[in-house]
């Protein structure tokens, strides 16, 4: 049988996905990745400047996101001088800024259905109009006076 083993999986859905904010990587497996010394990474988690999750024994996992950060720390670090300070601040204003995309993202979609919402709702009023009424059109007002006289 092709794949080896003679063994099949089961059809379905996969039990565990793997994204890249899934947390799998140990201390020693991140600071490798990254190119960074474990201290370090434990230095940057009490600073703030990367956080990843905790097992119940409370040991790091870093997720590959985790791992991007820490190598854009490094970057604005040693290519850049900015300070751990700075750096936090960074991260803090674009985590704020990714925030802001996304609720503006939310609004003009609920802003799109309300228009198609009023649209429709606009179409269904038009089609009720009954035909045999004659439109109305403003007359025109004029400045002229006009003065009544009962007869006596």
């Amino acid at each position: 049988m092709p794949g080896g083993g003679g063994r099949t999986r089961p059809a379905g859905p996969p039990t565990y996905v793997l994204t890249e904010d899934t947390p799998v990587y140990v201390i020693s497996v991140a600071a490798e990745l990254s190119g960074l010394h474990p201290q370090t990474l434990r230095q940057y988690d009490r600073l703030g400047l990367v956080c990843p999750d905790r097992t119940a024994g409370r040991g790091r996992r870093y997720s590959a996101r985790d791992i991007q950060q820490l190598r854009e720390v490094q970057r604005l670090s040693q290519d850049e001088g900015i300070n751990l300070a700075g750096i936090k601040r960074i991260i803090e204003l674009e985590n704020q800024v990714a925030a802001l995309q996304s609720r503006v993202s939310e609004l003009v979609d609920a802003l799109e259905g309300a228009a198609a919402t009023l649209q429709q709702r606009e179409a269904a009023v038009h089609a009720s109009y009954r035909r045999d009424l004659v439109p109305y059109q403003q007359v025109q007002q004029s400045s002229a006076l006009v003065v009544w006289r009962p007869k006596r």
